[in-house]
């Protein structure tokens, strides 16, 4: 976790309850069945804070609400809220979110776009735009401390 924390004493929220996994299945036609608002927000709940032993959902940095999934369209947006509004790791957040938890979960037909909420992050454009150009994206994971920081974020968490 990152040392030096700017938001040393964040507000805890309660984790909600998890909805019963099933195992995909697929129709005569062989379609599996929809991806959902729940669905993606399972896979993405649990990544721990680059700053703080607490997920993202604990932190209220992501919510079910703030997510935008269209199955038809193959499109999902997910949009979060750093606890600051000088939070320096939103970028962190966003790899974490985009490049490794979502690529790895939804098939690859899907278009993945991450926002931080409007407002919410005094470089609300230049995070955005890093964060949805797959060059720059690209570039981020080939560096070694980066990927070990965003592996640990994704590490499971028992507590």
């Amino acid at each position: 976790m990152v040392s030096g924390l700017i938001n040393a004493n964040p507000i805890i929220h309660k984790k909600k309850e998890r909805r019963a996994r099933t195992t995909p299945t697929f129709a005569d036609d062989d379609v599996p069945e929809p991806i959902d608002q729940q669905e993606v927000f399972d896979h993405i709940r649990d990544i721990r804070d680059p700053e703080h032993p607490n997920s993202l959902e604990e932190l209220r940095v992501i919510t079910k609400d703030a997510l935008e999934v269209d199955d038809q369209h193959s499109y999902v947006r997910v949009t979060f809220t750093p606890t600051l509004e000088y939070c320096a790791v939103p970028s962190l957040i966003g790899l974490c979110l985009r490049c490794v938890k979502l690529m790895r979960s939804l098939p690859s037909r899907y278009k993945v776009d991450i926002r931080v909420a409007p407002g919410s992050h005094v470089k609300e454009a230049e995070v955005n735009k890093k964060l949805n150009d797959k060059e720059m994206v690209a570039a981020a994971l080939e560096r070694p401390y980066l990927l070990e920081m965003v592996d640990e974020c994704l590490a499971p968490s028992f507590g």
